[in-house]
């Protein structure tokens, strides 16, 4: 069985979906893929994980530091997974191309080559937002492109990361002069 909640961002509503236990979705309501991992059927429920997923978009909305992961099962192929594991590991506050998650993922699986374009579909298929942060690549040379959330909502997620890493860097702590 799987369940929806439905929460609100400063970037706009988005619908929840989980398994009971992990996290298999969130998605900006009217994106592009919306829902597209979800079975008909799923019916609302309150469910601890997605307390838990609430919790991480307030601090992350905030710029708090941010609570570990709640427990993620996004639903994709082998190839899809492996890239989003990748996502998940750009650090918070910067960027990677497409075309280098493909020279990481063709080194990690010993080929010679993988196409940025098909890193591209699977970045664009994330069905996690935000938490699995497809936000964070770019196009060759920089160019903002491709978000399933709207460029305008990518632009905003990276301007909220930089503008956290800067209040993050201008703190002072206990003692210091």
């Amino acid at each position: 069985m799987y369940y929806i909640d439905h929460c609100t961002t400063p970037f706009g509503p988005v619908t929840l979906a989980s398994d009971g236990t992990h996290l298999t979705g969130l998605w900006f309501d009217g994106q592009k893929y919306y829902a597209s991992t979800l079975p008909e059927g799923a019916e609302r429920r309150a469910l601890p994980v997605f307390t838990q997923t609430r919790h991480w978009l307030d601090c992350y909305f905030g710029r708090e530091p941010l609570p570990p992961l709640p427990p993620l099962r996004p639903e994709g192929s082998p190839f899809r997974q492996a890239v989003w594991q990748l996502l998940l590991e750009i650090p918070y506050g910067q960027t990677a191309t497409y075309g280098a998650l493909a020279e990481v993922l063709a080194r990690r699986q010993n080929r010679p080559s993988l196409s940025a374009q098909a890193v591209g579909g699977a970045v664009g298929h994330n069905p996690i937002s935000i938490l699995i942060p497809c936000h964070r690549v770019l196009g060759s040379g920089g160019r903002l492109t491709g978000y399933a959330g709207g460029l305008e909502r990518k632009a905003g997620l990276l301007a909220l990361e930089r503008e956290g890493l800067s209040r993050q860097a201008g703190e002072r702590f206990p003692g210091e002069g």
